[in-house]
């Protein structure tokens, strides 16, 4: 009886991709209809043949809306998604600690302030990226070396708590990155650059175009790739350093990868998307809780439920009222419930006896 509930366990956790694959590929299409100018499945279908066929566009409005505007956005949604929740696993298998994410550690409070300085000083979209991965990048080392200092200090007490020592690490430096930001803030010039700011910083996706997505894509594509090709032994991450390093990892550099991919994925959405929060901690927590926390499967599965859930967050934003709602706003009221929920259901079945024991 045993064996059989195993079996169906596995089956049913491998057709989790699947169906996950499913669903984000009906999300993306049901997406690409709504929007003030509505688009029907069957224009959406002439459109695509007849760029596929080179004939002429049937619908020459349509055509432009579903191109330059409506396709670029729910491609840039899902990509972000999909990048948030990858460095928040990443983080989570890094730090041994399934409460980190970009946004606990101030990784996008770090992106959010060095992204913000480069509109303060109008440089182009390269180089807000850039600026925006190396105040990601800053954020990590800052919290690595205060987690460094206080293990020094604290080898000996049986009180202390490392996990707890690196989340409240990274609430502080967020607030520190924050107030960066605020100071930028009050620099800036009200008429053109503070609008800007404080609009890019709410979080959207409206400005967004195929110039964005493809500097956006290069970055994204190197951490995950990255990502999936260190995908086995980030498992080792784990275990206890002896263990690891008996097994012949180089921990040191592997950190130093997984660090630098999971930042330039951060960085790389930021910068298009502004800092948008949740994603990062809440998917990748409950796709752990699904399938486990083995990287090469929960990986995938946290890409496509963190991709399917922004697009539809975006969606949602974007049509439910006549003003478009920043998605961050949404991502934060659906995320945050679900994570005390997730967070409540974990910590209940960690809590429940095996079989076998008292």
């Amino acid at each position: 009886m045993q064996r059989l509930v195993q079996n169906r366990l596995v089956k049913s956790k491998s057709l989790l991709l699947p169906a996950a694959i499913i669903v984000a590929l009906v999300t993306l299409v049901v997406a690409l209809t709504i929007g003030r100018y509505a688009l029907s499945f069957t224009a959406i279908a002439r459109i695509l043949w007849a760029a596929m066929s080179g004939q002429p566009q049937p619908d020459i409005t349509a055509a432009t809306v579903l191109f330059e505007l409506r396709a670029p956005r729910v491609f840039a949604a899902f990509i972000v998604g999909a990048a948030l929740a990858a460095a928040g696993a990443a983080y989570q298998n890094l730090f041994r600690n399934p409460l980190v994410s970009p946004d606990i550690l101030g990784v996008s409070a770090g992106a959010s302030l060095g992204a913000v300085l480069a509109i303060l000083l109008a440089w182009p979209l390269a180089a807000l990226q850039g600026a925006a991965f190396v105040g990601g990048l800053a954020a990590v080392v800052a919290i690595v070396a205060v987690g460094r200092l206080v293990d020094q200090r604290n080898t000996m007490s049986l009180a202390y708590d490392r996990t707890l020592t690196l989340v409240l690490a990274g609430v502080v430096l967020g607030a520190l990155f924050s107030a960066g930001v605020t100071l930028i803030k009050s620099m800036a010039d009200p008429d053109n650059k503070l609008p800007a700011i404080t609009y890019w910083l709410l979080g959207s996706f409206s400005a967004v175009g195929v110039g964005e997505l493809k500097f956006a894509l290069v970055p994204m594509l190197g951490g995950l790739a990255t990502l999936w090709l260190l995908r086995w032994r980030i498992n080792l991450l784990s275990l206890t350093d002896d263990d690891a390093k008996a097994l012949g990892a180089n921990l040191g550099m592997l950190r130093l990868w997984v660090i630098a991919a999971a930042t330039l994925l951060t960085a790389a959405a930021v910068a298009i998307s502004g800092a948008i929060g949740w994603i990062g901690l809440v998917v990748p927590h409950a796709v752990r809780l699904m399938v486990g926390a083995e990287f090469s499967r929960l990986l995938p599965l946290a890409m496509l439920i963190g991709g399917t859930f922004m697009v539809a967050m975006d969606t949602i934003a974007r049509s439910i009222a006549a003003t478009e709602i920043a998605p961050g706003i949404l991502t934060a009221l659906i995320g945050a419930p679900m994570f005390i929920y997730l967070l409540a259901r974990g910590h209940q079945s960690s809590n429940q006896p095996q079989r076998g024991q008292p």
